[in-house]
């Protein structure tokens, strides 16, 4: 039996508030089909929906059919993200890769374009889930009214307020707070490893040159100073007894 969406309260009023801030480098960018003037405006769209998605497309993971549909006019970006979604690329590479927690945090993030109201929501999806099965949170998120009215049928999700006012630092990008595998995971696989491609680089001629300033060079020097002439004798006040020389306090005195 399906369960309904459990309540949850946000934790922050970023996301129920309207953004009042000075224009930036770091502002959002709306992205939507109904705005694009030609095919290079329409492969924009196209490739900002995988970026999305998947942060880096590979050619394997493009679905030219899916990509004619949305250039036609046959279905809209919000039907071409939730086919990316349910598609093969998302469940073999990061659904059977995670727990429903982090799925369901995954959804949120790359759908509604903010972060979850803490641990209360992951709960709330990943219910859905686990009774519904990804399809239906996703086309339960896509459904919902917070989703069509940020982003509508045409328009590709995006991260909204990274520029969080009264804070020196915006939020972080999802892909850098929610890497595609978990710790579990990325133990299994290696994560992360170095992967050596070939020869190091060599250094040119020039660099061996001496031209004056290094400590090596003044070593010779240092060695005749008369502090290091007798450094075959005792060393100093290695010999000395230190506790001789503290004052003697008895109690009561």
């Amino acid at each position: 039996m399906a369960l309904p969406l459990l309540k949850y309260a946000p934790t922050t009023q970023n996301s129920r508030v309207q953004a009042l801030r000075v224009g930036s480098d770091e502002d959002p960018k709306a992205v939507a089909m109904d705005k694009a003037m030609d095919r290079e405006d329409q492969n924009f769209v196209i490739e900002a929906a995988y970026r999305q998605i998947f942060f880096h497309a590979f050619k394997v993971d493009r679905d030219r059919t899916l990509e004619s549909q949305v250039r036609n006019g046959q279905i809209t970006v919000r039907d071409f993200i939730r086919s990316l979604c349910l598609s093969d690329t998302f469940t073999r590479s990061f659904y059977n890769l995670n727990s429903n927690y982090r799925v369901a945090r995954h959804l949120v993030e790359k759908l509604l374009g903010r972060p979850v109201h803490g641990k209360s929501e992951e709960i709330a999806w990943s219910a859905v889930i686990m009774t519904r099965g990804i399809k239906g949170a996703v086309d339960d998120i896509l459904n919902s009214q917070e989703y069509l009215e940020n982003f509508g049928y045409d328009t590709v999700p995006y991260h909204r307020n990274r520029v969080v006012g009264s804070r020196d630092l915006g939020e972080s990008p999802f892909n850098l707070t929610s890497p595609r595998y978990e710790a579990y995971y990325r133990g299994i696989l290696g994560f992360p490893q170095v992967v050596y491609t070939g020869t190091a680089k060599a250094f040119p001629e020039r660099t061996r040159q001496r031209r004056g300033g290094f400590p090596e060079d003044y070593l010779p020097w240092v060695r005749t100073l008369p502090a290091l002439s007798n450094r075959g004798g005792s060393s100093g006040n290695t010999s000395m007894d230190y506790m001789a020389k503290v004052p003697y306090r008895s109690i009561g005195r």
